[in-house]
């Protein structure tokens, strides 16, 4: 009756049933920004033109200051023509989930395969990874169409025992959830933000039951954790643990699957009597003489044992941290491959990875606001999604070897939901896909799966599956739909983009560089989308060399840049005032604030000087051979005193790694230059303001944008302070800097 009430009223309202699942909309004002932005490439041509013809002039001994910010200048120019490529053509896409549910019911919905993905219960708490499968398992949709896998790759048998642990819980969380239609689902978060139940109503009475009942789990979990081991009681209560002996460690395992809730039987069903998601444990073999392929190498086994036990066309890939914000998700995204006209092209569909923890002005830049609103749905605009890892959902067949459009075989991927084998019989069938020896003399990691090879086989990936003739898709819902947690302190955030941008730029020397790879492809704005985050690791070099040339230059009074006097300043100052005005006009657009923007500006500077110039030099030792691929698992455990400086905004340099006496030493290079200059300027009457202006600017914005180097240099005590040796090495290095620069000028 509710479906036949709803088609009534779409007739009433002149809805055609065959309508598009989805619409595609173009951002505002592409035209006058392409206009705007025809204006700054002029004044860059204009630069390059000021820099080439004035080089003669300049002093043989001042020759290499000019060159190398000449150099700089032709780097920054070019690389800003590649961003352009993912502002051109910006494309917003809106479902209808209506139209899909008065369109399928619930029997003919498509099944879909949900893969939560671990690697270390000490760095990924076993309750936040639980607390992402609970969410996953409570969409609205139906429950004999999801089934839930949590890769393992520790195997560790305490993350095996907090999912015996949870799937009990799921049973009260589940009905709670349908009953009431909370958000979010991820018991955790819920609970953190509910209001103080009482005993007055049914839900306050519920609420008070359920939060008691995952207390109790989240304490045996814990308890679990710290001592190490399972309860013995437990351990002889389910058959499960007989995987594990004690030889068993994180890099030396057998294949483990364990289906520990079974959807198909009406026995493993939650206290209301419904059906549940069937929930499946899964640790892929690792042996130390075998190579393991990181990510990828736990992914494309996934996919073979889901195969076998569910074998859903769609799977959602999901990140250990990253729990489901929205109910609705999962009805939303198959609108878009559902669709009767376009969606039989669609491979994957990517969401932004969003944060439920960023302060009101982001001291970490972790928002990404902008790369979310505009640069991502940019290179959607072109027809090919960058696939980012997490918060993305693949059609089975994108992954299975089917690519090409036009050998592709047109065949149904059906689910065995009618499977008649026994728990054990299927578990034992399952072992052997997962096993290290299982992919040799395949094109898994090749041609199926994952590809692998490169540490960040995610973007590789997405690549591979566009150039093969797919079309994907770029959706920033309204409500966020996946949520994780950011990093909270400068150590751990430039050690992920140091992974990132070395991952990528190892992506761009491989034989996957979008611009040889896609050669004929893929559209020419695609390869340059890709191109706008592969080369975030060579980018590291002209910054740096602006950021120690300009001030040594400037100590030394050497102008680099034309007089105040001169018409030629003026593309110099268009184009900076330019393209840092747009900038904050988008940032603003996102709904944050300006003090927002400059911290975002200055983690973008400390990431070039950082990150990712270690990203780069690790990337070049490994293509010359004198060092191998690792990966590294970014820490999600925060302490009390870093989560108070966090929420506090203070920047947290705590360490002493190489990375912060670089930035200590920039830091103290442009103070010591704009001292300098200033000093000239003053006590020098050959030198006049109009001389040094632009070099002072431009030395004391990046003064400005390091006090907080400065303060942690010189004035906070915390542990999140810089160290005193860093202290007075980065003074060293930057006045030796200074002394034996006078030797070339």
């Amino acid at each position: 009756m509710r479906r036949e009430r709803e088609r009534e009223r779409m007739r009433e309202e002149g809805v055609r049933e065959d309508v598009s699942l989805f619409e595609t909309k173009e951002g505002r004002f592409r035209g006058v920004y392409k206009v705007f932005a025809s204006t700054i490439f002029a004044a860059i041509c204009l630069i390059w033109v000021y820099r080439v013809i004035n080089m003669e002039r300049v002093g043989r001994g001042r020759r290499w200051a000019w060159m190398s910010v000449m150099v700089s200048e032709f780097v920054f120019g070019f690389y800003w023509i590649i961003t352009q490529s993912v502002r051109w053509r910006i494309l917003y896409q809106t479902p209808f989930k209506h139209k899909l549910l008065h369109r399928y019911d619930e029997e003919n919905l498509p099944a879909v395969d949900i893969f939560v993905c671990t690697a270390d219960p000490k760095l990924e708490p076993p309750c936040m990874v639980m607390n992402t499968v609970l969410s996953a398992m409570a969409y609205n949709y139906p429950a004999n169409r999801l089934n839930v896998y949590l890769s393992d790759d520790g195997g560790s048998e305490l993350t095996f025992y907090a999912l015996l642990k949870a799937s009990i819980f799921s049973k009260h969380w589940l009905p709670f959830c349908r009953r009431f239609n909370v958000e979010p689902r991820s018991p955790e978060v819920f609970f953190s933000h509910a209001q103080s139940c009482s005993t007055t109503t049914e839900y306050d009475k519920a609420c008070l039951h359920i939060k008691k009942l995952y207390e109790e789990m989240k304490s045996e979990i814990e308890s679990a954790a710290a001592r190490g081991e399972v309860p013995e009681n437990v351990r002889n209560e389910h058959r499960g643990f007989s995987e594990w002996n004690p030889k068993t460690t994180k890099q030396d395992h057998p294949s483990i699957v364990q289906i520990i809730v079974d959807g198909r039987k009406r026995n493993d069903a939650d206290f209301d009597g419904f059906e549940v998601p069937t929930v499946v444990y899964m640790a892929r073999e690792k042996r130390p003489n075998h190579p393991h392929h990181f990510k990828a190498g736990a992914v494309n086994p996934l996919i073979r044992v889901s195969s076998e036990i569910s074998n859903a066309p769609f799977i959602l890939n999901l990140d250990c941290d990253m729990y489901s914000n929205n109910a609705d998700t999962i009805q939303e995204i198959l609108c878009f491959f559902l669709d009767e006209t376009k969606g039989q092209d669609i491979a994957y569909v990517q969401f932004p990875q969003c944060y439920n923890n960023i302060t009101k002005n982001d001291q970490y830049g972790n928002s990404y606001f902008v790369s979310s609103k505009f640069e991502l749905a940019g290179i959607s605009g072109y027809g090919a999604a960058l696939f980012c890892g997490t918060g993305c959902l693949h059609r089975r067949e994108s992954l299975s070897g089917s690519y090409a459009r036009d050998c592709r075989v047109k065949r149904e991927i059906k689910p065995k939901r009618n499977d008649s084998r026994t728990i054990d019989e299927v578990n034992e069938a399952s072992k052997a896909l997962a096993t290290c020896t299982y992919e040799e003399g395949t094109q898994w990691g090749k041609e199926m799966g994952l590809v692998y090879g490169i540490p960040v086989e995610d973007i590789a990936t997405g690549l591979v599956i566009s150039c093969r003739g797919w079309k994907s898709i770029y959706y920033n819902p309204e409500r966020k739909a996946f949520v994780g947690i950011a990093p909270t302190t400068l150590d751990v955030n430039c050690l992920q983009h140091m992974r990132w941008s070395e991952g990528m730029f190892q992506v761009f020397l491989s034989k996957y560089c979008p611009f040889i790879y896609g050669h004929g492809k893929i559209n020419w704005g695609v390869q340059m989308g890709y191109c706008n985050y592969l080369l975030w690791a060579p980018m590291s070099l002209p910054t740096l060399c602006y950021a120690i040339v300009l001030p040594v230059s400037l100590f030394h009074g050497i102008p680099l840049f034309p007089k105040l006097s001169s018409m030629w300043v003026l593309p110099f100052a268009y184009a900076f005032l330019a393209t840092y005005g747009y900038s904050l006009c988008e940032y603003l657009n996102c709904g944050s604030t300006t003090k927002g923007w400059w911290n975002l500006q200055r983690i973008k500077f400390i990431h070039r000087i950082t990150s990712y110039l270690f990203g780069f030099i690790d990337t070049m030792t490994k293509q010359i051979g004198l060092s191998q691929t690792n990966f590294v698992i970014t820490d999600k455990v925060v302490t009390d005193d870093v989560r108070k400086r966090y929420e506090q905004e203070i920047i947290d340099f705590g360490g002493s790694s190489i990375m912060l006496t670089l930035l200590a030493t920039v830091a103290m290079l442009n103070l010591f230059g704009v001292v300098g200059g200033i000093k000239r300027v003053l006590m020098e009457l050959e030198f006049g303001w109009s001389q040094l202006m632009v070099q002072i600017t431009l030395s004391l914005l990046v003064v400005m944008i390091n006090l907080p180097v400065y303060e942690a240099l010189f004035i906070r005590s915390d542990k999140g302070s810089i160290s005193s040796s860093i202290m007075l090495k980065s003074i060293v290095v930057a006045s030796l800097a200074c002394y034996l620069a006078s030797f070339i000028c």
